[in-house]
């Protein structure tokens, strides 16, 4: 199997959204059966949604263009306007989706202190609202797995904070962009965390390589209220089994080989904690994702970033000081290697 790469070799870090489609990916996208999605008589997009449903042991399933419309879709389909979301603070929905609830579902986020997505069911119950007249609905909670920190959620957890929930009568949406790399690390398969959550969102754009997609997951009632929430979003896709064609070659084959990825981002950790002034962070190493400071004298992220590129390597600046590496289907230990060379010159030239 063989990734289709440009005339360049770039070396990218950045996220494993990079991937690119495999050459039997393209292959399938070309010969793929295709009719109107929209009237759901698009054959291929269907027998995806039909697999990523049995992947995850749910009733059904919808192609979303991506893991942000997906996440939004959910919440705007399961809660009401002026409903209250309970989410952990370092949730990716919170963090990193452009404040789309308050815009889109008309709904405010709670946020609850959590530990890399871990929660404490005393914290759920603190800001959970009782029927009263001057308080919103807790509409929702909403939980991610695996998250983007770097670590895996655990399962006792999840089923925690479902409990709860269904004690009260409050659906739970998942938030499992890479919910693959969560069931690879847990060595389960990803329906047993599914398990735990009312509907589950995950994207086959990332480390299974599709070149776009992703699937939210659920009841067969919530789906069917969800397909015309997406038309009245937008997301009303035509011939998109052409894109489906590459998603079921990513679902069916991709997820088993992520543990390699995983593997390459313990090496590629095991190799910067060599630098001096690196500090990496060892304790958020159960996927494909590496994050590190630097403290060295007079060191210049952005130089440092445009050294990388000079040299042909992609990576992201600091967020909160702090780099995030993310290793995937198109990096192998040779790349690391010579991301490693690269840097200890930088290094030693600049800042020895």
């Amino acid at each position: 199997m063989k990734t289709v790469t440009t005339s360049q070799k770039w070396i990218d870090l950045r996220s494993d959204t990079v991937t690119l489609p495999t050459e039997e990916m393209l292959e399938a996208m070309l010969k793929a059966e295709v009719g109107d999605d929209v009237y759901g008589d698009d054959p291929t997009v269907n027998l995806l949604q039909e697999e990523a449903a049995k992947k995850m042991r749910k009733e059904a399933a919808l192609f979303v263009p991506s893991g942000t419309f997906g996440n939004q879709l959910a919440i705007f389909t399961h809660t009401q306007s002026g409903d209250e979301v309970l989410i952990p603070e370092s949730n990716h929905i919170l963090e990193h989706e452009v404040g789309a609830p308050a815009v889109i579902s008309r709904v405010g986020l709670r946020p609850v202190p959590d530990e890399w997505g871990k929660v404490d069911i005393k914290d759920l119950e603190k800001r959970y609202r009782e029927e009263d007249l001057h308080h919103p609905r807790t509409g929702l909670i909403c939980m991610e797995n695996a998250h983007s920190s770097g670590k895996v959620v655990p399962l006792s957890n999840l089923q925690e904070v479902y409990q709860f929930a269904q004690e009260r009568e409050i659906p739970v949406h998942l938030d499992g962009a890479r919910i693959f790399n969560a069931a690879t690390f847990l060595k389960i398969e990803p329906a047993e965390i599914a398990l735990y959550c009312d509907s589950v969102m995950f994207c086959i754009s990332k480390g299974l390589c599709a070149p776009v997609g992703s699937l939210l997951v659920g009841a067969r009632s919530f789906i069917e209220k969800a397909r015309k929430n997406r038309k009245l979003l937008g997301g009303g896709m035509r011939q998109v089994g052409y894109l489906a064609a590459a998603g079921l070659i990513a679902l069916e084959k991709m997820p088993r080989r992520l543990s390699e990825d995983h593997e390459n981002a313990r090496y590629l950790a095991k190799k910067l904690k060599e630098f001096e002034g690196i500090k990496v962070a060892e304790d958020r190493l159960d996927i494909n994702m590496v994050f590190f400071t630097v403290d060295r004298e007079n060191f210049s992220p952005s130089n440092f970033l445009q050294f990388l590129k000079e040299k042909s390597i992609k990576i992201n600046p600091p967020s909160r000081g702090e780099f995030r590496l993310v290793t995937h289907y198109g990096i192998n230990r040779e790349d690391i290697d010579y991301f490693i060379e690269v840097s200890k010159f930088y290094f030693s030239t600049y800042h020895s």
